[in-house]
């Protein structure tokens, strides 16, 4: 089992990017970490831009490096746009399906309640996050965990979910209804540079 540790919040800053995409961490302080305070960033080299945006579609999706690259190979073999293919891919695991239906508040603790056996996938137990869902597929709370405090907090934060996604708060079950579009996806992240900086 491979996972992200470390500080989110100092990896959210050091790239000036919000991972959590929901830009706590960068409201009290929207500088680098480092006991200089906020020093004037260096300009970026090509490869420099490229790195930097690899490393935050990464962390956001929290994937290692090898989990990384082998979903962009799958992307490369795929018809179409490969980087529209690669964040539908990333946005396929079953981790981010779990936290794009608002089963949980955040991508660590929607791999957290998949590795834990919480959630049923067409009506299976699967505890691997990095499994890709097929469209149609139902993701449903297992019945002994319906009522778990951390999955019904989560539920009433959660205001609404991504056109692509249905999930039915009070059964706790849902459905993946699409591949999601491009515009439905984070603006701030540039798929285009990882497709290059791979390609290199």
């Amino acid at each position: 089992m491979s996972r992200m540790t470390g500080p989110t919040w100092k990896i959210s800053r050091r790239l000036g990017f919000s991972i959590l995409e929901n830009g706590k961490e960068l409201q009290r302080r929207q500088y680098a970490p480092g006991q200089h305070g906020p020093t004037k960033r260096v300009k970026l080299t090509n490869y420099g831009l490229q790195l930097r945006e690899k490393q935050k579609i990464r962390f956001m999706y929290g994937v290692n490096e090898r989990q990384f690259y082998n979903t962009f190979r799958k992307a490369t073999r795929m018809k179409g746009v490969t980087g529209d293919n690669f964040l539908c891919l990333l946005e396929s695991r079953l981790d981010n399906i779990v936290y794009r239906m608002g089963i949980a508040s955040t991508r660590k603790a929607a791999r957290q309640l998949v590795n834990h056996g919480h959630i049923l996938v067409n009506g299976k137990k699967c505890d691997i996050p990095s499994a890709q869902v097929k469209v149609g597929s139902t993701i449903e709370v297992k019945e002994k965990s319906k009522n778990l405090k951390v999955i019904n907090e989560s539920l009433e934060a959660t205001l609404n979910t991504p056109a692509f996604v249905d999930f039915d708060k009070d059964a706790k079950k849902g459905t993946y209804l699409r591949l999601p579009e491009r515009s439905e996806l984070n603006p701030e992240v540039n798929e285009l540079l990882v497709v290059e900086f791979y390609n290199r």
